[in-house]
């Protein structure tokens, strides 16, 4: 475990005094639960695990996050701040930066979970990468942050989002990453179809249904629905439904809470 560390450390660009904060960063709440159970005693609420240091790693991320841009962008206005800030602290990116420092390898998972395949899973790396920040910002300051959010968070996916702020596209391209995602997993293509259409011609609202893309004959599983004021917006709206509702599923969420999360 040491020399994992250490591999680790040297990624994260910080050498912990207080290593057991990236060890409990790494623990996953199933090995928490399970060590409990074979010690024989009662798992307490957040005990072992690293779910509150998610919550830390969060608040802290979107600090850090805020702070650069507001730094390197003073002709944004607040709009344009907070877009960007949203698709760098989503957990679509977090996912990606966990990947980028190999963090899929040092998680802590019960013995279960690891052959699961739980290791691999985007949820679960976004939220163990929050509370690697948290673990960060409680060893090594807000500096320690500071200089992995801009090294590894931001780097280039911050230049790519000003370029295209700058040409004037849409941030949060939903369609495409719906359709790598499920391309990734080999589900199929999504296709989208206008259900309805409501309103004056000046003001008019779409309502459009994305579904996997049906085999020959078939009508095709639906994902989510969609509105918008133009055929484009309900289409990026159905898609980034889709990916939530994807996500819901992942963590393991109740029927009412994926509900929630298309909405």
């Amino acid at each position: 475990m040491e020399a994992d560390l250490a591999e680790l450390e040297r990624a994260l660009g910080h050498e912990f005094t207080k290593p057991e904060l990236l060890v409990r960063a790494l623990t996953h709440r199933s090995l928490a639960h399970e060590h409990a159970h074979e010690k024989g005693y009662e798992e307490t609420a957040g005990t072992g695990d690293n779910e509150r240091l998610e919550f830390l790693g969060d608040a802290v991320l979107g600090l850090v996050v805020a702070e650069a841009l507001f730094e390197v962008h003073p002709e944004w206005q607040e709009g344009e701040l907070t877009r960007v800030r949203a698709q760098l602290v989503s957990r679509q990116h977090m996912a990606i930066v966990a990947s980028a420092v190999g963090l899929g390898k040092y998680l802590r998972l019960s013995r279960g979970e690891d052959k699961s395949g739980l290791r691999q899973k985007s949820t679960v790396l976004s939220n163990t990468m929050e509370a690697v920040i948290a673990a960060l910002f409680l060893d090594g300051g807000l500096e320690s942050v500071r200089s992995f959010t801009r090294r590894i968070v931001m780097g280039e996916a911050a230049e790519h989002l000003a370029e295209e702020l700058r040409s004037g596209a849409a941030l949060g391209n939903y369609k495409s990453a719906l359709q790598e995602r499920l391309q990734a997993e080999r589900a199929g293509t999504p296709v989208y179809r206008v259900k309805s259409e409501s309103g004056p011609d000046h003001r008019k609202r779409f309502l459009v249904e994305v579904r996997l893309k049906p085999e020959a004959g078939e009508p095709g599983t639906p994902l989510a629905r969609g509105t918008g004021s133009t055929k484009k917006y309900a289409e990026q709206d159905a898609a980034r439904r889709a990916l939530e509702r994807m996500t819901a599923e992942e963590a393991g969420l109740s029927v009412e809470q994926k509900e929630q999360a298309a909405e």
